[in-house]
């Protein structure tokens, strides 16, 4: 009964195309950015930040731009890791090379830099599709790989290839602190998440959903697979490439190029498959069933196991983690395939009708 659009009437377009067009979804919005913005840096301890919320908040963003790509666009891609690479070196680049850039344009700059290679890694796209776009994309992944492990220049000629920052500064405040970095990277994803939000509802967006529906139907009706294409391409590459940058600098601090291995890329494709694909509200359910769920069982399978008296090593729970995570997942796709976003829309519907039969 609480949650009825009965008595809501539209008195325009603009009105009608809110991204929440119902009060009860805006004022659950506001109450989610008052509690991150204003309550958790407040409440949470300085570990809660920097094992969980931080890392978070910048996978979401990572998850978002690669759910642009597989989940609106339907392109495989297993070249994510490589494109947050390209964006944290690209950004690292800039900040030192440039005296006195500020912090912004940097990520900015490190954003393009990935836009840039994930358009040269998208061209595949063009002529192939499915596992070979995947083998494609993957080709990217080892090619980062290769570039900034052996091309000193991009590490500014350090001998083993990791670099590091510091100092750094959002319009004259510190960042070093647990909660000015949440909250940076809060503001970041909120930015994005909402241009993101805005760009899957406009023309390009549609284009980009026809494309992953039946790409010769779109063509026939007129769009350009290309320009589809290598658009997605290009905004998820750029939104990655920001991820990267922020995991880069923010959350690491210093990083080498194992820091964005192959095993990062399919870390974000199980967040976009388990969130769910062609959401924006299924890369914050993944980015948390993925970087939640390994915390909560390595506190919570000691405690089990000890009550009827196993005592596991520190290596069991490592090993156990791994399988039950994988166990978890691939229930998960045959339970429920379409993600967790698809299981939130199913409980928003069933609660518009409660308490009559359905």
């Amino acid at each position: 009964m609480f949650y009825r659009e009965n008595g809501q009437f539209k008195t325009s377009y603009r009105a009608d195309q809110q991204i929440l067009p119902i009060s009860q979804d805006r004022l659950a919005m506001a109450i989610i950015l008052v509690i991150a913005f204003a309550v958790v840096p407040m409440l949470a301890s300085d570990y809660f930040f920097r094992a969980i919320l931080i890392p978070f908040v910048i996978m979401a963003l990572a998850a978002l731009g690669v759910n642009i790509l597989v989940g609106y666009c339907g392109q495989i891609s297993l070249g994510s890791g490589a494109f947050m690479a390209v964006g944290a070196y690209g950004a690292y680049n800039f900040f030192v090379r440039i005296p006195g850039l500020p912090l912004i344009p940097a990520l900015i700059l490190g954003g393009l830099c990935a836009t840039v290679f994930g358009i040269l890694f998208g061209l595949p796209s063009l002529r192939v599709k499915g596992l070979y776009l995947a083998v494609a994309t993957l080709a990217a992944q080892f090619f980062a790989d290769w570039m900034f492990l052996r091309i000193k220049w991009f590490t500014l000629d350090a001998p083993s290839g990791s670099v590091s920052v510091a100092s750094l500064q959002v319009f004259g405040l510190p960042i070093d602190s647990a909660v000015s970095k949440y909250l940076f990277c809060l503001s970041v994803l909120a930015v994005l998440a909402l241009l993101a939000k805005n760009l899957v509802r406009s023309a390009i967006g549609r284009e980009w959903m026809a494309i992953r529906d039946m790409d010769v139907a779109a063509a026939v009706i007129g769009i350009r697979p290309m320009y589809a294409k290598l658009t997605a391409f290009a905004v998820s590459s750029f939104i990655v490439g920001v991820a990267g940058a922020l995991w880069a600098f923010v959350y690491l601090s210093s990083w080498e190029p194992a820091a964005f291995s192959v095993e990062t890329s399919f870390r974000l494709l199980f967040m976009v498959i388990i969130g769910g694909l062609g959401s924006i509200l299924g890369a914050f359910f993944g980015a948390a069933f993925i970087v939640v769920l390994p915390i909560f069982l390595n506190q919570f399978l000691p405690l089990v196991l000890g009550l009827v008296g196993i005592e596991i090593s520190t290596a069991g729970i490592s090993h156990a983690e791994l399988m039950i995570f994988g166990a978890l997942i691939v229930w998960f796709l045959i339970v429920e395939p379409h993600g967790l976003a698809k299981l939130w829309a199913t409980a928003k519907q069933k609660l518009r009708l409660w308490p009559f039969p359905h």
